[in-house]
């Protein structure tokens, strides 16, 4: 019979022996050790308090995210993203904060910013809505459209902010988005306008959760859309006239 001998495993060095001892007191005194902590969300960086008469890039940031917020009924208008905080302005940060629960004084300090930054995600989308809801369904992604990928996912951004205000219009209905942007040959193959508001990432197909055709409609006519159509089981939603340079510049309601 022939032994096998058996198979001598290294030592570990001293300097392996030190990092085990360290991380063993490390778990002692901490109860445990997260090596991969999750990503926190990047915020926007509000650096001051904005009110009438603010100027500047923080303050188009902040008519992006109010845009949702143009009307209190029924109303062909919209916030304009201009970098200038006049009137418009601040008719809709009140309302954007009497929904959020704030002091409504149109001011917007700390309070506001948290509530401005609660709807945002890490990667520029919004709380309830992901930039794939709204790529080209063959395949294309941002891609291929009537202008730059770039200037689609920004106009996709822009669109998502109004979405979420109509979503809070709708009590926090989930709201499915069946188109967004399309590229122009998706766009063909779908039997789609020549210039469908779609091409260029402005544009939506959307459905409320428990909310009929009608009374998305009525959401959307508070929510800053020019372009709104009714379908049997879906509504289209656009903000045509806030981009002149698109070839179509006034409002469009077949409600």
């Amino acid at each position: 019979m022939i032994d096998t001998p058996t198979p001598v495993r290294p030592r570990p060095s001293v300097a392996v022996l030190r990092v085990a001892t360290l991380l063993l007191a490390a778990v002692l005194s901490l109860g445990s050790v997260q090596l991969l902590a999750p990503a926190e969300a990047s915020a926007y960086t509000w650096t001051r308090t904005l009110r009438e008469g603010s100027s500047g890039a923080d303050v188009r940031e902040l008519q992006i995210r109010v845009a949702g917020w143009a009307a209190d009924g029924p109303s062909r208008t919209h916030v304009g993203v201009d970098g200038q905080f006049g009137p418009g302005t601040r008719a809709a940060v009140i309302r954007f904060q009497r929904a959020y629960g704030l002091a409504a004084d149109g001011v917007v300090g700390p309070d506001t910013h948290r509530a401005l930054n609660a709807l945002e995600d890490a990667d520029g989308s919004t709380r309830h809505f992901d930039f794939t809801e709204f790529q080209s369904k063959d395949g294309a992604g941002f891609s291929g459209g009537k202008v730059s990928s770039a200037e689609v996912r920004e106009n996709v951004r822009r669109l998502m902010y109004k979405l979420e205000a109509v979503r809070a219009k709708a009590g926090g209905a989930a709201i499915t988005v069946n188109s967004g942007f399309r590229s122009v040959n998706h766009n063909t193959s779908v039997g789609g306008a020549s210039n469908s508001q779609h091409m260029y990432g402005i544009a939506a197909d959307v459905v409320v959760s428990g909310r009929s055709v009608s009374q998305t409609i009525g959401y959307a006519q508070t929510s800053g859309f020019s372009g709104i159509i009714r379908y049997t089981t879906f509504t289209h939603v656009d903000s045509r006239a806030e981009y002149p340079a698109y070839g179509s510049s006034s409002y469009y309601w077949a409600v």
